[in-house]
């Protein structure tokens, strides 16, 4: 056997069992979604996205050894598409989690999930781009999800809210959409994501600020890096429109520099300036249009439940 198909079928083994096919149900029982979720507590914690848990609180999950389990929605976080489940009886081992923060483009990757029970649907690739944002939600209510992992491993119907691991049967993201034929986007976990899973485990929500902006990492025309002394700045590829963002005057295509004089050069530099004491606060910018330096200053509001 060639080490590829052996290393994919190792991390399918390992990873596999801790993957659950769930299905949320109304007061009903009647089923209004599903997806897939990933084992991460020994208490019966599962992961999964916001968006296959909805507004709905409870339903089940199936393992791949055939057992079943009622769950309840602990919490969940529409901003990152991350939410927490909790089963009522025992599960599989819990999956080990990695740091996204280390992987590189061009590393393999493999999605594990369990879509509609049918356990150990597994696809692996590579890490196309890293740092990209995506835009979620309809016309009338958009969120912006930053800094996820693009792959091209193939997501299939179902596959939210399941593993994406490397080599060594790490989980180092949880897939969230088809971003295009042959693309997929899982939500890195890091330091970041850790946090947000601790306060949905402790609090059911997390209260944080937000502009409404999809930014992309891009490097510097080269007068402008002269000019600032650095080579990498982010993009506003997106603004919400009616966000704290538009209503500062920001616009697509402008190119982010400093937020409260600190440099930006990724969706994290200014996610971190994004926790609840930021709300309501003005924020200072600095933004590059039309070859022109531009200060604004935005106020950042509470991220809506809905």
């Amino acid at each position: 056997m060639d080490a590829y198909s052996a290393t994919v079928i190792a991390v399918a083994e390992r990873v596999g069992p801790s993957v659950a096919a769930v299905t949320v149900t109304d007061r009903e029982g009647r089923a209004r979604g599903s997806g897939s979720a990933v084992v991460v507590g020994a208490d019966g914690l599962l992961l999964t996205n916001a968006h296959v848990v909805g507004r709905y609180s409870s339903g089940t999950a199936a393992f791949v050894d055939g057992t079943t389990s009622p769950i309840e929605v602990v919490g969940r976080d529409p901003l990152s598409d991350l939410a927490v489940v909790r089963a009522r009886r025992a599960t599989a081992t819990p999956a080990e989690l990695g740091d996204a923060d280390t992987l590189r483009v061009g590393q393999l990757v493999v999605a594990v999930g369990n879509p509609l029970g049918l356990a150990g649907s597994v696809t692996a690739g590579v890490v196309s781009a890293l740092g990209r944002s995506m835009p979620v939600g309809d016309r009338r209510r958009a969120r912006i999800i930053d800094d996820v992992i693009q792959t091209d491993a193939a997501l299939n119907p179902g596959n939210s809210g399941g593993a994406l691991a490397i080599a060594d049967g790490s989980v180092v993201g949880i897939n969230t959409a088809v971003a295009g034929v042959g693309l997929g986007l899982a939500i890195p976990i890091n330091a970041t994501s850790r946090s947000i899973i601790d306060a949905l485990q402790r609090t059911g929500r997390v209260v944080r600020a937000y502009l409404g902006v999809s930014t992309v990492p891009a490097p510097l025309p080269p007068p402008l890096a002269e000019r600032v002394g650095r080579d990498t700045g982010v993009v506003l590829a997106y603004v919400e429109p009616a966000s704290p963002a538009q209503r500062a005057g920001l616009h697509a295509g402008d190119i982010l520099l400093w937020a409260e004089r600190e440099p930006v050069e990724s969706a994290q530099d200014l996610q971190r300036l994004m926790l609840a004491d930021a709300i309501g606060k003005p924020l200072r910018l600095t933004v590059v249009r039309n070859d022109a330096m531009v200060d604004v200053v935005a106020v950042p509001s509470e991220l809506p439940d809905t």
